[in-house]
């Protein structure tokens, strides 16, 4: 199982210009490549880093930064976390000028009512298979469940539902 350096930059350089709408709508095609299409890991042990960047202060795709730690230590850190950051940074920089350019155009209010959907599609597939994979057993997809409720109907911090999460997980709810 080696993840080499040239892989991970090729393979985060291609998602940074793929994360329309940010970083999670492409959670997907990252966990697909990463467990399916490389097997540089399972999908639990990629849920578990995305978890913990998740619990963690910072940007939410500080996942990259964990994937390539696990994958190949300080150096596969900085390579994933540049291949994932410098590429987007670089277009969002370029586009921002012609954007704000042409920001009284018809065209330009067309094409930001029509990213809307996409955007909001692409992140819904990332949840969901983050949520698919995490809902192992019937009593994880019941947490799974009442945090998915939880999140649309009250405004609880995200970190509440986690840690809601692991105290039913610690109470011996038969989980595992």
């Amino acid at each position: 199982m080696t993840a080499p350096l040239l892989g991970l930059a090729l393979l985060f350089g291609e998602l940074s210009v793929l994360a329309f709408g940010g970083g999670n709508s492409v959670l997907p095609e990252m966990q697909r490549r990463m467990v399916e299409v490389h097997g540089w890991m399972t999908a639990a042990q990629f849920n578990a880093l995305f978890g913990l960047a998740q619990a963690a202060p910072g940007p939410n795709m500080m996942v990259v930064t964990l994937l390539g730690w696990r994958l190949a230590g300080f150096w596969g850190a900085l390579v994933a976390t540049v291949a994932m950051f410098a590429p987007s940074s670089l277009i969002t920089g370029i586009a921002l000028r012609a954007w704000d350019r042409f920001r009284d155009t018809p065209w330009r209010r067309a094409v930001q009512a029509g990213l809307v959907p996409v955007t909001a599609g692409l992140v819904a597939a990332g949840a969901a298979l983050i949520a698919s994979t995490a809902a192992g057993t019937p009593a994880l997809a019941g947490v799974v469940a009442a945090a998915a409720v939880l999140s649309i109907a009250t405004k609880l911090h995200p970190l509440w539902l986690l840690g809601l999460g692991a105290a039913s997980g610690l109470s011996g709810m038969g989980f595992g």
